[in-house]
């Protein structure tokens, strides 16, 4: 196998259509644009989604829920995880975001008490439900909402 042999796929490459060349091509006249209107002419523009006028299909379908500009997207940690860090740790959005915990995508952590908590840690988060906090205090740790 060399270069000289090499082929293309069938079907591959298409050859380019010739347009408006005379009658004898069977592509001339009207260059297989039809006869008149929008299309036939040179420049032709639609927008997408347009329908020529008729109501488009967007709009014609009806729009259902409603979607909250201000809501704040939560990254749900339970209390389980807090188990990988050492005791008497400062845990902070920073600090779960180098360990891979959160990512940024979130606007922020509430902590959830699923889970066991056996050491004493120092907690830094925006949100954290009531049995979350019952096992880190328990456990002997604090809780800071930032």
């Amino acid at each position: 196998m060399d270069l000289s042999n090499l082929k293309n796929t069938p079907g591959a490459r298409k050859t380019y259509r010739r347009v408006g060349r005379g009658g004898g091509s069977g592509m001339g006249k009207t260059s297989t644009k039809g006869q008149k209107g929008q299309m036939s002419r040179k420049g032709h523009k639609h927008k997408l989604g347009f329908e020529g006028g008729q109501m488009p299909l967007i709009r014609r379908l009806p729009k259902r829920g409603f979607k909250n500009v201000n809501r704040v997207n939560y990254l749900a940690l339970n209390v389980g995880r807090l188990e990988q860090f050492d005791d008497g740790t400062v845990v902070t959005l920073d600090l779960l975001h180098e360990k891979g915990i959160f990512a940024y995508k979130y606007d922020g952590v509430k902590v959830l008490g699923v889970g066991e908590l056996t050491k004493k840690l120092t907690i830094k988060v925006n949100a954290v439900s009531a049995t979350a906090r019952q096992k880190i205090e328990a456990a002997g740790g604090t809780i800071e909402l930032v």
